[in-house]
């Protein structure tokens, strides 16, 4: 079953463009993928998700999650730094999520933003967490997909063109 999820997976990837900081798209509505009865299957549960003693939650030890804080060589990544007010960063933050498509924000706190993104065909969800504290000018990041052992790399690159989008505005 993981080896034909991992290949449909890698067909909705292959299927769906990459979107860049600098092109604006007509927003794409929130579906569930375009196979009908099909793409609930890759929808999944909502994991726990969140701030718990002023960290994200670790990565589960499969290679479809990345975080900023506290995480092995394979699931670490850089948090996004800024130099403006930690108001306009969350700011840009929020308005470059409106951009990213099948991207829709779900929660937005003063020092947190979760998002969900919907792949394009399957209709795969995976989860994007970003936490502000109040003590330090960066934004930690987590994403993760919902399902599968593999995403492909896709929640490492969606954060990096997220990143690249937010510097390129000045954050």
């Amino acid at each position: 079953m993981a080896s034909i999820l991992a290949g449909l997976l890698a067909i909705a990837l292959w299927a769906c463009p990459t979107w860049s900081a600098f092109a604006i798209a007509a927003p794409t509505p929130h579906s569930l993928g375009a196979i009908p009865g099909l793409s609930e299957a890759f929808v999944g549960e909502t994991p726990e998700l969140g701030i718990q003693g002023g960290k994200l939650f670790p990565c589960p030890s499969t290679p479809n999650c990345v975080v900023s804080q506290g995480a092995d060589k394979d699931h670490a990544i850089a948090p996004i730094a800024y130099t403006t007010s930690r108001e306009k960063a969350r700011e840009l933050l929020t308005k470059v999520l409106g951009v990213v498509p099948r991207t829709e924000i779900v929660t937005q706190q003063e020092n947190y933003i979760r998002a969900k993104s919907t792949s394009r065909i399957m209709g795969f969800v995976d989860d994007t967490e970003f936490y502000l504290p109040e003590d330090e000018p960066v934004i930690h990041v987590r994403a993760a997909a919902r399902l599968g052992e593999s995403d492909l790399g896709v929640n490492r690159r969606r954060l990096e063109q997220i990143r690249f989008a937010l510097q390129d505005l000045g954050i």
